[in-house]
């Protein structure tokens, strides 16, 4: 069995088109077969692909994980920044995946997972996805809360979800920004030709980004961006859609660099939370990783070429 909570990414989607944005290793077409067959229930009753999902409804499907399907504990290097008997916030590698998909089954953060805290992980997102409440994208590093039980999963997913949980990224952005701080609030959806690339659309979900400026330099601006909603992508869409796209990402349009690094110059490097399951406040800051400093000092002047 698979249990899935409809949060504010698939709300208002059709069943089928909800289910293959969150469920990996599963086509649209088995979706919709799955459906057909009626071993997919919401709150409990078979409903049509068509059906229209609503935020916090519970979606179940009866099948049993395929084996080919099974996910498997690797030892994968990460740092585990706080942890206590619930939860613990890890500090993901550039350059892996947060969780496999139907592709890529070894060598992500979940494979790591698994074989660092074993069964202690919740299992509400399925099993591609056993602890995980949030994500990175493959090349952006940083700090992602991760459940061990799913009371607590569903504790502090509550948190994303009115905003009291607070995610702050740096990065580095092409071109200069002129305001100290501004509020980019641009609905976003997947794209139309680019199924690999979201895009700024009217009929797309609700996106808001806070966006504050460190440090200008001739040709770039070093910021810190707050995010009060989760899409896929936001950061980079966003900031793409204002002319700063984030330094050498290519996805969306950074074009050339002096210097090269694995992807897009972005960190997620401060979380704030209610420890699971009380009121106390927890903060979490990690240093300026690798990828960052090394554009930084070239971009200070303090190295003159690419090693």
């Amino acid at each position: 069995m698979i249990k899935l909570f409809v949060d504010e990414t698939i709300d208002g989607k059709r069943l089928d088109a909800g289910i293959t944005a969150i469920l990996d290793g599963y086509s649209r077409a088995k979706i919709q077969g799955l459906i057909k067959s009626g071993a997919v229930k919401v709150n409990g009753e078979s409903v049509k692909s068509s059906q229209k999902i609503k935020l916090d409804d519970v979606i179940v499907i009866e099948e049993e994980p395929r084996e080919d399907l099974c996910i498997k504990p690797e030892d994968i290097f990460f740092e585990v920044v706080y942890e206590d008997d619930n939860m613990a916030v890890v500090n993901k590698p550039s350059g892996i995946l947060t969780h496999p998909t139907s592709a890529e089954r070894s060598g992500t953060l979940v494979n790591g997972l698994l074989y660092r805290f074993g069964a202690n992980l919740s299992d509400i997102n399925g099993d591609f996805r056993p602890g995980i409440l949030h994500r990175l994208d493959r090349n952006t590093s940083g700090l992602l809360m991760i459940a061990k039980n799913n009371k607590s999963h569903e504790f502090l997913a509550a948190q994303i979800k009115d905003k009291t949980a607070v995610r702050k990224y740096l990065a580095i952005v092409k071109g200069v920004i002129k305001e100290d701080f501004l509020v980019i609030d641009k609905p976003i959806s997947r794209g139309f030709t680019d199924t690999c690339k979201m895009c700024i659309s009217d009929d797309g979900k609700p996106a808001v980004t806070e966006v504050r400026v460190l440090k200008r330099f001739n040709d770039a601006s070093f910021v810190e961006l707050k995010l009060l909603t989760g899409r896929t992508h936001q950061i980079r869409v966003h900031l793409a859609s204002i002319n700063h796209p984030v330094y050498n990402d290519t996805l969306y349009g950074f074009g050339k660099m002096k210097i090269k690094t694995q992807e897009q110059v972005l960190q997620a490097y401060k979380l704030e939370f209610s420890k699971p399951f009380g009121r106390e406040r927890v903060q979490v800051e990690i240093p300026k990783d690798d990828k960052l400093m090394r554009v930084l000092n070239f971009l200070e002047g303090k190295v003159n070429n690419e090693k």
